[in-house]
């Protein structure tokens, strides 16, 4: 199999008859009633398509970034603190690929238990490398510990996710030939959250899927309360009607030591990729549709531990008898 860039290998669609989801919504529940405390326009895609359009909320900032930029708001007024700049300028000075790379497929995180950003994105030509800076404050706009993680076998890193768990920050990335055009499969890694935090010497350990594999996405850490001591992070993609579950257990001192374990198979009703898992989202105004993404889950794979019981969860953009 040979998928495009950005789209994960093709698989048998999972419905093809029109049929009623027993699982869809049919009545909107009440609204929650929330008080918005601000509203305020962020960046444009300034001319890259697609933007990848991704964000996160701070203590008291924002940080969107838009592709091959970004920029820091004020939460509570809005007003723009710095940017847009380059997504490469994180890397000023820290000479290499990520220094003078900007290629977008940008992950900006804030890493709440540590009150730190933590901003990432890939290097996509020679050599393949996964740039990730950690903020030494709670201050988007100050200074940052820079690290450089060249990819295994040299592989193009596309598709890169980043989770923020208690141990580690865990990374997936589909991982093609350097040509681009084979694809080899997905591939699941840990950086050592700890060391980076403390602006040390920081190791990755990586474990590679096949071809089987695609596109999977790593827990990240929602709310106040961590994840039980020892708990793993937890990958997931879907396969035909059910998502494929993992466990990533990282141990720096002896990676050897270290297991990706599953998977686990939670079926759930039958569905099929909105669009065939491409374009075909009306929009208002215009003819042109939107990209449905189907054939992927969507970032994020959002976990939080409510004390009495441990919740995930994750969308995806399916067809379900006449319903997208």
């Amino acid at each position: 199999m040979t998928p495009r860039l950005h789209q994960k290998p093709e698989r048998p669609k999972a419905l093809t008859a029109a049929r009623e989801d027993p699982g869809l919504q049919t009545v909107a529940p009440e609204r929650m009633r929330k008080h918005r405390r601000t509203m305020f326009p962020g960046g444009g895609a300034n001319r890259h398509a697609p933007p990848d359009t991704n964000g996160a909320a701070g203590t008291t900032q924002y940080v969107q970034w838009v592709n091959a930029e970004y920029a820091v708001y004020d939460k509570n007024t809005g007003d723009r603190l710095l940017g847009p700049s380059p997504g490469n300028s994180f890397w000023t000075g820290f000479g290499g690929p990520c220094e003078t790379s900007n290629d977008g497929d940008a992950i900006a995180q804030f890493d709440k238990a540590a009150g730190r950003w933590v901003m990432a994105q890939p290097v996509y030509s020679f050599p393949f490398t996964y740039c990730v800076a950690v903020s030494t404050t709670s201050d988007a706009t100050g200074s940052y510990h820079r690290y450089a993680f060249p990819i295994p076998n040299n592989y193009f890193p596309d598709y890169p996710k980043l989770g923020v768990w208690s141990d580690a920050y865990y990374v997936s990335f589909n991982a093609f030939d350097s040509s681009g055009t084979a694809f080899i499969g997905a591939f699941a890694c840990a950086l050592d959250r700890n060391a980076m935090l403390a602006g040390n010497s920081a190791n990755g350990v990586c474990f590679q899927n096949g071809s089987n594999v695609d596109s999977l996405l790593p827990s990240d850490l929602d709310g106040s309360t961590p994840p039980p001591a020892g708990s793993p992070d937890y990958f997931v993609h879907f396969v035909s009607n059910a998502l494929d579950l993992y466990q990533f257990h990282v141990d720096f001192t002896t990676p050897s030591q270290s297991t990706f374990t599953g998977p686990a198979t939670i079926g759930v009703n039958p569905f099929s990729e909105a669009c065939g898992g491409g374009v075909c989202i009306p929009q208002a105004e215009t003819g042109q549709p939107l990209d449905s993404l189907g054939d992927r889950l969507m970032y994020r794979f959002a976990y939080r531990n409510f004390g009495d019981h441990e919740s995930l969860v994750v969308n995806h953009a399916v067809t379900a008898g006449s319903s997208v």
